[in-house]
């Protein structure tokens, strides 16, 4: 085994454990930093199989852009990031299901592809791609960005604050989050309330 050869085996084994801990982890943002490590480990993939282009784009748009709008997503709209409360204790079923999934397909592949006569490596022709890219398919391509741009707007307008919000508004949803956690806030909160109405009216009069 040579040099080349232990590298590709570390990154793989870099992308494949990165992988599990995306699809393993409790918390939200961390399973989106652990997504950010295997596109990463991929990109690393293709640079020790001589795709130096294809490396580049996977850092430039997936690890930079992809992995980046999921992490503003999470923090921009206030998703519960943790484990939830309703979680299924089913995970040995689950882990039993996706290794039996895991050794048939890994069988069909090598049956119907192993013994396929391996291509002589060309050339990269970065020129080509780009020519088709920009020329041929440049429609598809803006149409692409155009979408990208969208989902980033909708992501703004979504976590962004009503300014026309009035103070009762607030007061009413501030009582329903708190009696969601606490039958009893309801009441605590309109005795305040009345209690705070009475303050203002004596320092009115």
């Amino acid at each position: 085994m040579t040099g080349h050869d232990v590298v590709f085996v570390l990154v793989g084994l870099l992308t494949a454990g990165g992988a599990v801990l995306t699809v393993t982890s409790k918390n939200l943002m961390h399973a989106a930093l652990f997504f950010a490590v295997t596109l990463g480990g991929i990109a690393g993939v293709f640079l020790t199989l001589a795709a130096d282009f294809l490396a580049l784009v996977q850092i430039v748009v997936y690890v930079g852009a992809v992995a980046v709008l999921f992490m503003f997503g999470l923090m921009l709209t206030r998703a519960p990031i943790g484990r939830e409360a309703l979680d299924g204790q089913n995970r040995g079923l689950a882990m039993a299901v996706a290794g039996g999934l895991f050794v048939v397909l890994s069988t069909l592949v090598i049956g119907a592809f192993g013994d396929l006569p391996t291509a002589e490596v060309t050339g990269p022709r970065i020129d080509d791609l780009g020519i088709a890219i920009f020329a041929d398919w440049v429609l598809p391509f803006e149409v692409l960005s155009m979408l990208l741009l969208a989902a980033l707007i909708g992501a703004i307008v979504l976590a962004r604050r009503e300014t026309g919000e009035s103070g009762e508004e607030l007061t009413v949803t501030r009582i329903e989050m708190a009696q969601d956690r606490d039958p009893d806030a309801l009441e605590r909160e309109q005795a305040a309330l009345t209690s705070g109405s009475g303050g203002a009216g004596e320092e009115h009069a």
